[in-house]
Formats: structure tokens, sequence, C-alpha cells
């Protein structure tokens, strides 16, 4: 006779800290996992200090087998992907369990229940918990080296959302690169044969003017990416909330901006893979871990970054000009990358279907690295 389980809404300060430990409770010891900063996710959750909520209602629930917590899920309605599709679509995230195919078809109907509820007519994810922060279930790569900002499941997960009845709604990816090879200078050969020649220059980060670089670069994500399958921006305070949580892991050569007379126009940003600097500490900081995280937060000599984040202009965006702009920004960071002893970076996520960012990457010597699964779901 299978176990039986209780899924029950987090309710109170010990269910919001069950919440967040889960993860590591139920994968530890996995190939592949690290544990992320309890504080750090703590945060994410937490409807004072994300501003995701803002325009987001969001509902958590832990699964529990007797005393033993088992399970999480969460349901989110983002005002923001309502009022530009109006497709009357929800979301589901944070799915980690057991490997149990009917307690994961148990999650996923209670957040489908609740969005049914709030007159939803499709669901899709995981998100966890925006589309701006980590996406999909991985596919392949799950014991390729952990990295910040991306998410993480064991195998068994993903033939369990399909046995559940989801669909794929989109394919991504991953592209790992050796920064330790020679730099490419393929962009900026286009750029020096085109009419821009003259008028194209390339800086890093005024850490002086942090948070006007970072509304920089979070604008134009917003506008490179606004095409994008699933796209939602960045609001006002999540920017300002962006600048001000990257602060600390943040130096002028973390971005390349290429500007056209004076104007960005291209960007890419690299940050420090912090699970390498956590990979030991089991999601705690206190009360001595915080000595060696501060002093590789100082010393700021990553052995991988992360780039979350690139983008051009749709002013260049479809045209030669653009793929140029394009890799004159990661050539950058790999120039910096490469001074300051960085040997792997990651870049993603990217669309399986968006070709021509593919081959920009490809060229440059990307290779993929993961893949991940967002799926869909009617909720007739």
């Amino acid at each position: 006779m299978a176990e039986t389980f209780d899924i029950r809404p987090v309710a109170g300060k010990r269910d919001a800290t069950m919440f967040v430990r889960v993860p590591r409770l139920l994968y530890r010891g996995m190939p592949g996992w690290v544990a992320p900063l309890d504080m750090e996710r703590a945060e994410n959750f937490n409807p004072k200090k994300n501003p995701f909520f803002r325009h987001a209602e969001v509902a958590f629930w832990l699964a529990w087998r007797g005393e033993e917590p088992v399970g999480r899920i969460a349901a989110s309605i983002d005002q923001l992907h309502i009022d530009r599709y109006a497709d009357a679509t929800g979301h589901f995230g944070c799915l980690d369990c057991v490997d149990d195919p009917a307690l994961v078809s148990g999650l996923l109907r209670t957040a489908e229940a609740w969005l049914r509820e709030r007159g939803m007519k499709r669901v899709t994810g995981p998100f966890n918990l925006s589309i701006n922060a980590e996406s999909g279930l991985v596919t392949s790569g799950f014991t390729h080296r952990p990295m910040f900002m991306t998410p993480w499941n064991p195998p068994y997960l993903p033939p369990h959302v399909d046995a559940a009845g989801y669909a794929v709604a989109a394919d991504t990816m991953d592209y790992d690169f050796d920064v330790t090879q020679p730099v490419s200078a393929i962009g900026s050969g286009m750029l020096a044969r085109s009419e821009l020649a003259s008028r194209v220059t390339t800086r890093g980060i005024r850490m002086g003017q942090l948070k006007a670089d970072v509304r920089i670069a979070l604008g134009l994500f917003n506008d490179a990416w606004a095409n994008n399958w699933g796209f939602v921006p960045f609001t006002d305070a999540e920017i300002e909330h962006a600048a001000s949580a990257m602060r600390p892991v943040l130096r002028e050569v973390s971005a390349t901006f290429v500007e056209i007379d004076g104007v960005a126009h291209a960007f890419a940003l690299g940050i420090p893979n912090l699970l390498e600097w956590v990979d030991r500490f089991d999601g705690r900081l206190l009360p001595f871990n915080w000595v060696p995280f501060a002093w590789n937060v100082i010393r700021a000599r990553p052995n991988a970054v992360r780039i979350p984040l690139m983008g051009v202009s749709s002013t260049y965006q479809k045209s030669p000009l653009g793929a140029g702009l394009a890799m004159m920004a990661i050539e950058g960071l790999h120039r910096s990358g490469k001074k300051r002893g960085t040997r792997r970076a990651e870049l993603g996520w990217v669309l399986e279907q968006n070709r021509p960012m593919r081959r920009i990457i490809e060229r440059l010597g990307g290779k993929v690295s993961k893949t991940y699964r967002i799926y869909e779901r009617a909720l007739a």
C-alpha cells in the first residue's frame, strides 16, 4: 500500500523556514546538488523584501508524511504577465519532492486548484518565482558544475511532471565557456569594418554609479528581450533591488557595455558563481561560515562566473551589426575574466529556438552544458 501524504499551506514562520530548507533536506548528497544560502532563499520568498510580490499573488505549500517534510510547491499569478498577454495563465514553481509520482501529481494538482479558483485557464512553470529568476526543470547536465541563479532538480522529477499531464512549453539551455582559451576578436573585427568603427567604445561598470549602470543594463534587457517567449519586464523596484543585492559581488570588470556615440546598445553581465564559495556550508552562513564567504567576496577572484543577462538594443538587434555588438560584449567579459583568473563561464538561459543568439554563442566557443524544460497544462 502506498504511503499517504498531507499537503498543507505554509502557515507561520516555522513553515516558512521549512519551505526554504526542504530542498537541502531531500537532495543532500546527490551528485550536482549544492545548497544555496538559506538567508538568500528566505529573502526571495519574503513579500516584504522581494519586489516580485508587488505585482504577483503567491501561495506556498508543504507536503508531509507524518512529521517528515517530503515536498513543496508554489503557485503564482503575475499581473505583469496577465497585463501583457491577457491569456489567463498562472504559474507553478519551487517544485521539490521525494521520488514519488503520486506526490508530484498531488503537489501540481494543489497548485492548479488554487490557480483555477482565481480564474486561470492555463499553468506554466516552474518559475522560482519569476520567469526572470530560476526557470525550468533540468533535463540534462545534472552533474555539471552547480551554478548560482540556476535551478537544480534530481533526474526523476521531469518524468513525473510528464506523467502528471504536462506538455513542453519551451526548452532552454545554458552554455559553458572555457575562459582560459584565447579571446575571440570576431565581434570587434565585424564592427571595425563597419561604418560604426569610429563611434563604438566599450567600458565596464562605473562602481560610483552602480545603480545607474544596473538600470541601463536591465533597461537594455527589457528592450532586447521584449519579443522573447514568455517575456515579462523588470520593474523599477526590481531594478533597484537587483542593484542593492548585487553590489557586494560586482566589480568594474563584471560587465561590458558596448556604446555607440556614448549610448549603450549592448551589454553582458557576469556574476561570481557564489555556489563555489558555499558548497560546504549546507545552506548556513552563521555562525562561522560568513568568514570564508566574506573573504571570497572581498577577494573577488571566482573560478567560475555566470552570465545571466545580456542583450542588444532593438535598434540593431536584427542586423549583422547587432551580432557584432553582442559578440563584443561577450568578448569584453572573456577578456576581463581571464585577467582575474576566472576559468569557466556559464551563459544562459537561451531559448532552444533562438537560433541567431545560439549561433553567436557557439561561434565564440560556447558549448551546451545544461538543458531545461518549461511545462504547460490547460486548466479545463
